[in-house]
């Protein structure tokens, strides 16, 4: 079997780091996005990866990717569930549907994945698992309900699996980046505000950083000094307070 670095949300911002700097380090990628042509383009520029377009929101897209792999002879020795998007909005007024697919990426194929390849790992006494959490999952966020509330699953998950496989030599690790420049502000709508463009990461530090975590298999890296400091005081600041904080954030 061919071990492999998986990365979902590779075509673009976070993903694309990711791949690069996995590539650098002499791993073999496969690469997952919906958009097609980015993934082929990236992985025509790294030359040691191969492109896998599928909608992993989809029911059924965590088995659908794990066939493809075992047809590829492959087995994922480093799993990178970076997939994932976010809405700013009223949760009564964000299309309904919309707000589901968030839940079915952000967590279910998060699970699935990590299922899957857990038990190989296992057997193996050997792997690494880097989940994409959030700042966002230290506090609840009105505003920004549903991705907030995925993000505290990322989390807590993540924490839970590392105690779980460490004892069987598999690293597990939650990244907690705060803003970013990327596109998910696009896609949430809230790109272009100067308060959080001032104290956005560029994507390639926060990486670095996330990879160096999972390496020494530290369970949470929180980037930035703002957001280590911001991620510390909610368990300082009344949750009632920190609702209102969030609350009014205009995005």
């Amino acid at each position: 079997m061919i071990k492999v670095a998986l990365i979902t949300g590779a075509s673009a911002g976070l993903g694309v780091e990711f791949a690069r700097q996995l590539s650098a380090t002499g791993h073999r990628l496969v690469l997952v996005a919906r958009r097609q042509e980015r993934l082929d383009e990236l992985a025509k520029e790294l030359g040691n990866s191969r492109a896998v377009a599928l909608d992993l929101s989809k029911a059924g897209a965590a088995a659908m990717l794990m066939a493809d792999l075992a047809k590829a002879g492959e087995e994922v020795a480093v799993l990178v569930n970076n997939a994932g998007f976010g809405l700013v909005g009223r949760f009564a007024s964000l299309d309904a549907a919309r707000q589901r697919t968030m839940i079915d990426l952000n967590i279910g194929t998060l699970t699935d994945l990590c299922r899957a390849v857990a038990p190989g790992m296992i057997e193996r006494k050997s792997g690494a698992i880097l989940n994409v959490a959030s700042t966002a999952a230290f506090q609840a966020g009105p505003g920004m309900a549903v991705y907030f509330a995925t993000k505290a699953y990322v989390l807590s998950f993540t924490e839970a699996l590392h105690e779980e496989l460490k004892p069987h030599g598999i690293k597990v690790s939650a990244l907690c980046p705060g803003p970013t420049r990327t596109e998910f502000g696009d896609v949430a709508g809230f790109a272009g505000i100067k308060a959080v463009d001032r104290i956005a990461m560029n994507a390639a530090p926060v990486v670095k950083l996330g990879l160096e975590a999972l390496d020494r298999n530290q369970a949470v890296m929180i980037t930035g000094t703002l957001n280590k400091i911001g991620a510390a005081s909610t368990r300082f600041i009344p949750r009632a307070l920190l609702r209102k904080i969030a609350g009014a954030i205009k995005y």
